[in-house]
């Protein structure tokens, strides 16, 4: 499937993440490819595509959502990247999907590594699996949360706060021996040298 999404919408995408507090997930934007999902025209400024249109004779179809301002991706694009562009000069939506370019590049790294990481540092545990607490604590803080992330996530469907992953991480950098750690159906805790997520429902 085709999607008409330009590097504006790109752009407005990563700035509002960026007001979110977003990871560099999500601040890596829309990518090209997706599945059954392609945009071809997100290196192209919605302008371009709209000049293009009125070039070729053609009439394109907005989408009235678009012109909502209950929305805040409309505010965005009428109130504040014209700021942004006014006083900080043009280029600032580019400068923008750049980033979010940046990062996509940084995720399929991490990607890569997280996936050589969890066959040698994760085992099945009788309720869940169990994750070595050396192995997560010899790994800088970025691997090591996007590792309880990614187990979080593929094992229990459960897409974890920063907040969440931060605690889950206290019990490999922190551990004073301190009580599980209960997360929305799941129950993480400290097992000597591993680190046990089991289903909430477990004993």
């Amino acid at each position: 499937m085709l999607l008409g999404h330009t590097l504006d919408d790109q752009a407005e995408t990563v700035l509002l993440g960026l007001a979110r507090g977003s990871g560099s997930r999500s601040l890596a934007g829309m990518a090209p490819f997706a599945g059954d999902l392609v945009r071809p025209l997100l290196a192209v400024q919605r302008a371009t595509t709209h000049a293009a249109c009125v070039a070729e004779g053609l009439e394109p179809w907005h989408d009235p959502h678009n012109a909502d301002a209950a929305y805040s991706r409309v505010r965005v694009r009428r109130e504040v990247l014209p700021v942004l562009e006014r006083e900080l000069g043009p280029g600032i939506a580019a400068a923008l999907a750049r980033t979010a370019e940046q990062l996509r590049e940084d995720e399929t790294a991490f990607a890569g590594m997280i996936d050589e990481m969890i066959e040698d540092i994760v085992e099945p545990s009788e309720a869940g699996i169990a994750i070595s607490v050396r192995a997560l604590a010899a790994n800088p803080a970025a691997l090591r949360q996007r590792v309880i992330r990614h187990v979080l996530a593929s094992e229990f469907g459960l897409s974890a706060t920063r907040l969440q992953t931060l605690e889950v991480a206290r019990l490999v950098t922190d551990w004073r021996g301190q009580g599980p750690i209960d997360l929305p159906g799941v129950r993480v805790r400290r097992d000597g040298l591993l680190v046990r997520l089991e289903a909430a429902s477990a004993p």
